[in-house]
C-alpha cells in the first residue's frame, strides 16, 4: 500500500471520530510515519515481536495550565509498516487505524495507558453484546 493510500485511510477513521471530540482537540496534528524510530521504540520499551502502531507525544489537555501558551503542536504519529504487517487484509488495516487513533486521542485527553485500555476493553465488550442481540 502507498504512502498516500494509507493516509487516506487515516483521514477516514479521523473523520469517524465524533465532533464533540475532535471539537475539544487543541493544538495536536496527527501525521503518518512508516515505522517508529529506534530510539521511540527503546523509549518505549518495545521489544523485538512487538509493535507500535501509534504514539502520543505532547502535553495532554489535563495537564495544561495557564502558562501554556505559544507551545509547538502534540503530535499523534500513525505508523504504517507495523499495521501492515499485523494486518490480514485491508479492513483490518481500516480497523487498527481507527482504533489507534481513538487510542493515541484518549491520551491527548488525558487518560493513561492503563486507563486507555480498560476503555478499549469496555467498548468492545459492548459492541460485542449489542452485535449479538
Amino acid at each position: 500500500m502507498t504512502i498516500e493510500d494509507f493516509q487516506k485511510m487515516v483521514d477516514e477513521g479521523i473523520k469517524a471520530i465524533p465532533a464533540s471530540f475532535l471539537e475539544k482537540m487543541d493544538n495536536v496534528e496527527i501525521v503518518v510515519e512508516e515505522e517508529p524510530s529506534s530510539v521511540q521504540l527503546k523509549e518505549l520499551k518495545i521489544g523485538k515481536g512487538y509493535y507500535l502502531f501509534g504514539l502520543y507525544q505532547g502535553i495532554p489537555r489535563t495537564k495544561r495550565g495557564i502558562d501554556y501558551a505559544q507551545v509547538l503542536p502534540d503530535k499523534i504519529t500513525i505508523f504504517k509498516n507495523p499495521i501492515e504487517k499485523t494486518a490480514r487484509s485491508e479492513e483490518e488495516i481500516k480497523k487498527i487505524v481507527k482504533e489507534t487513533i481513538w487510542h493515541e486521542i484518549a491520551h491527548h485527553f488525558g487518560m493513561d495507558e492503563k486507563r486507555v485500555r480498560e476503555a478499549e476493553s469496555h467498548r468492545r465488550r459492548k459492541n460485542k453484546d449489542n452485535n449479538s442481540l
